[in-house]
């Protein structure tokens, strides 16, 4: 077949060469062009120190101001962005066919959730630091119920459906009600009571689709990443959007571990920050030359970090630096989080956020780099607060 002007043409490669090329750019995916037509900035990085700092524009689909969040190594992974209710309005009516947590940034309002057909919506309240589940596919429309504007962080399924159906019709207009999901019960999004294993790794669980105060509600004792650690993981709406609050004791920080997960660190309380770097550079980067491929991300409420923010595996570590204890929640999209990532039915997983020896993911603090120990106490010197990191501190707390 010869090649017809302005057509293109596949053509075989010659002997000894290879087909295709050996370096390729790679294109954008239908989130990626939705975000783009959508015309908000969209801010791609390793994180942000606030959320409120970031740039906002005037977002037509949703009627007030927004931006889109994409932090390196989620791509396809984990959808976020923030959006400005205006004082004493509201923002448009949606419904769409991925799951969506929503973070109370700053001020107070309520949200109207319905399914086609129900007689009235739901309402519920919420105020700074409510975190909650909007049910999939569910009709909704938040109201700012002050004279200043409100500000949401929503973290979404966005890029799993729209990678996955490339039609926005069908994201935005779907008609079926996951009554499952959501029925329209009144007590829907009355937080819920009590705590219960979670039943694939016995971790403390709140089944709530509703938490009026995510930054002071009550953690329970863990201690898996730092002493005194504590932490939560809530389940909410029956999603397949995995996150957790968790939160280190002032003056400490956690051991660093591995791992492949694109997680999101939101930081709800204190301040401080996180190290990030390949694993392949080992545990000790400091001392074996590396320092400068070594990422650090600092945040404050509400701040945010990428957890891995490359391809393979990473290892990152938390430090609080405030006289509060650090408070942060990871968000981890849909089917990432280690214990709900496909895999062979039955098989036995490491539980990579305890183990410490070995060839397992944590780093114990006796074989840390002796960096990491000694800018931490410098920084909580600067800042005024006191080293709680007894030097008896070892893995096994």
């Amino acid at each position: 077949m010869h090649d017809v002007p302005g057509e293109p043409h596949w053509h075989e490669p010659m002997r000894g060469q290879r087909a295709g090329f050996d370096t390729f750019k790679r294109p954008q995916m239908p989130y990626d062009r939705f975000m783009e037509l959508e015309d908000i900035p969209v801010f791609r990085g390793l994180g942000v120190r606030r959320v409120q700092d970031l740039p906002m524009a005037p977002w037509a689909r949703l009627g007030g101001r927004g931006s889109y969040i994409q932090l390196q190594g989620t791509e396809g992974l984990l959808g976020q962005y923030i959006v400005e209710i205006p004082a004493s309005g509201a923002l448009n009516v949606e419904r769409h066919i991925y799951e969506k947590v929503v973070l109370v940034v700053e001020g107070r309002g309520t949200t109207e959730v319905w399914q086609d057909g129900q007689a009235e919506p739901y309402a519920f309240e919420w105020q700074r630091n409510s975190l909650f589940a909007i049910p999939l596919n569910a009709v909704h429309r938040f109201v700012n119920a002050s004279s200043s504007p409100a500000l949401l962080l929503c973290g979404t399924t966005a890029p799993n459906a729209m990678n996955l159906f490339d039609n926005l019709e069908f994201i935005f207009d779907c008609q079926h009600n996951f009554t499952e999901r959501f029925s329209g019960s009144s007590d829907y999004f009355v937080p819920g009571e009590g705590m219960e294993p979670d039943p694939i790794r016995g971790l403390a669980m709140w089944r709530t689709n509703f938490i009026p105060d995510a930054a002071n509600c009550e953690l329970p004792l863990d201690n898996r990443r730092s002493p005194g650690f504590r932490r939560i993981e809530p389940s909410m709406g029956r999603n397949r959007f995995y996150l957790s609050i968790a939160e280190h004791a002032a003056g400490r920080y956690s051991m660093a571990h591995r791992s492949f997960s694109a997680a999101v660190l939101v930081c709800l309380k204190g301040k401080g920050y996180s190290y990030a770097w390949p694993s392949s550079l080992g545990a000790t980067p400091w001392k074996d030359g590396h320092a400068d491929k070594v990422l650090r991300q600092d945040y404050e409420p509400v701040g945010l970090v990428s957890t891995v923010p490359g391809s393979g595996e990473w290892i990152h570590q938390e430090f609080g630096l405030g006289r509060k204890n650090l408070r942060l929640s990871a968000w981890h999209g849909a089917n990432n989080q280690r214990a709900r990532r496909p895999g062979r039915p039955g098989e036995t997983v490491v539980e990579y956020g305890a183990a410490e020896i070995g060839a397992t993911p944590a780093i114990p603090y006796e074989v840390e780099d002796g960096h990491v120990r000694s800018a931490f106490e410098e920084e909580l010197t600067r800042n005024g607060v006191l080293s709680r990191m007894n030097q008896g501190f070892i893995s096994s707390y």
